[in-house]
């Protein structure tokens, strides 16, 4: 996916900013403003009247002292209480790495992503984080490539990133591809699937087939089920030949109710596996049927020290994706140490050698502008789960 790094240098900035990240979320900022909303751009039949007015672009004053940077999520609507979570974790971020090189201003996606992106380059930002939904990608896209504004989307949808977009959300076909290598690494050769019908499940498919394979295992069966018909996926599946592991391509409610069912099978024993989806789940460990299962993940160990210390600023529990928006901005801001002010993002840095780090662990962006990045493997247990495989510390290893 992209060129080898050296497994020394990525460990020594691994291991650096790692640090920096933990005492920047143990060092308690939340006194350097008062708690409230993030900033939003005004609206546009709205212009401030300061008693020395600025030069104004859009309803924004112009700033010369930082980086306009967008943030494009949805703030209403059924997806707004995700982009709410986004866009307070940015501010955090900002809060937490004491930058005053960054200025973000949120846009919301709900009433029109193009919109929302042409409304934000016109106001002179040259960077965009976001859009969350793979949609709004394809809207947005076009106009921030036309505009030569980069755009870091918090999308899974591998098929929007490239020409200046690029990926940071959690694709499945990573996970699938490391909790598939961890179970033949412990023994397993013989494989089924269950997946979902829908663009998600078409592609945990291929993922799935593809892992399989390169692990060394084979696959005795896959079967594709409609919503709520799950059950009968898995009689399908007792009609071939036995397996020792069953991916569960879907959330772990649904992997949940199909569980007593495989148990009932000759491949009773089977282990359960799961993908990226089972991280967002808060009540896992609730779920006495995925006791024993593993699933891969980006590990939770920085995310819960962030998840305390959003709690009290914002008096309310983070999404599990806002930590997407954080880590964004870790990004944006060790990239502005050398971007200069009123200058086009140098795009070129996404590609840096030694990757980046955040509170997700270690990532990089590939060739084809996906984020490929370190994954553990954890195992559901009562009350919670527990990695049994760290990730890696270099990627390839």
């Amino acid at each position: 996916m992209a060129d080898t790094i050296a497994p020394r240098q990525w460990r020594h900035h691994i291991a650096r900013a790692t640090a920096l990240i933990g005492a920047a979320l143990l060092a308690g900022c939340t006194t350097l403003v008062p708690k409230g909303p993030v900033e939003q751009a005004p609206p546009t039949t709205t212009r401030p009247q300061p008693t020395r007015p600025p030069v104004v672009t859009g309803g924004i004053p112009e700033d010369t002292q930082r980086h306009r940077v967008a943030l494009l999520v949805p703030l209403t609507g059924p997806n707004g209480g995700v982009g709410r979570s986004i866009a307070n974790a940015t501010q955090l971020a900002l809060l937490d790495t004491r930058s005053e090189r960054v200025r973000i201003t949120t846009y919301d996606t709900a009433l029109g992503a193009a919109a929302a992106a042409q409304r934000a380059i016109a106001e002179g930002n040259r960077l965009i984080l976001g859009p969350l939904l793979a949609d709004d990608v394809r809207a947005v896209a076009p106009i921030a490539r036309g505009a030569k504004v980069p755009v870091i989307s918090y999308s899974n949808d591998v098929s929007v990133a490239g020409n200046g977009a690029w990926l940071l959300g959690y694709t499945p076909a990573q996970s699938i591809d490391r909790v598939v290598g961890y179970a033949r690494s412990s023994g397993m050769t013989q494989f089924a699937g269950l997946v979902p019908a829908g663009v998600y499940g078409q592609r945990a498919s291929t993922s799935f087939l593809r892992a399989v394979e390169q692990a060394g295992g084979r696959v005795v069966s896959l079967q594709t089920y409609p919503r709520g018909g799950i059950a009968a996926a898995v009689t399908r599946l007792s009609k071939n030949s036995p397996y020792e592991a069953v991916l569960i391509a879907d959330q772990a409610g649904q992997a949940a109710l199909a569980v007593p069912a495989i148990r009932k099978t000759p491949s009773r024993s089977a282990k359960v596996l799961g993908t990226e989806l089972w991280n967002t789940e808060t009540a896992l460990g609730t779920m006495p049927a995925l006791n024993g299962a593993w699933y891969a993940s980006v590990s939770n160990t920085l995310y819960r020290q962030f998840a305390t210390k959003y709690r009290a600023r914002f008096n309310a529990a983070p999404y599990r994706l806002s930590s997407l928006g954080y880590d964004s901005v870790l990004l944006t801001v060790r990239i502005a140490r050398d971007w200069t002010i009123g200058r086009d993002f140098p795009e070129s840095r996404l590609r840096a050698e030694d990757g980046f780090a955040g509170l997700d662990g270690a990532f990089r962006f590939g060739r084809d502008g996906v984020a490929e990045r370190a994954l553990e493997v954890q195992e559901v247990r009562a009350g919670g789960a527990a990695t049994v495989s760290p990730a890696p510390r270099t990627f390839g290893e």
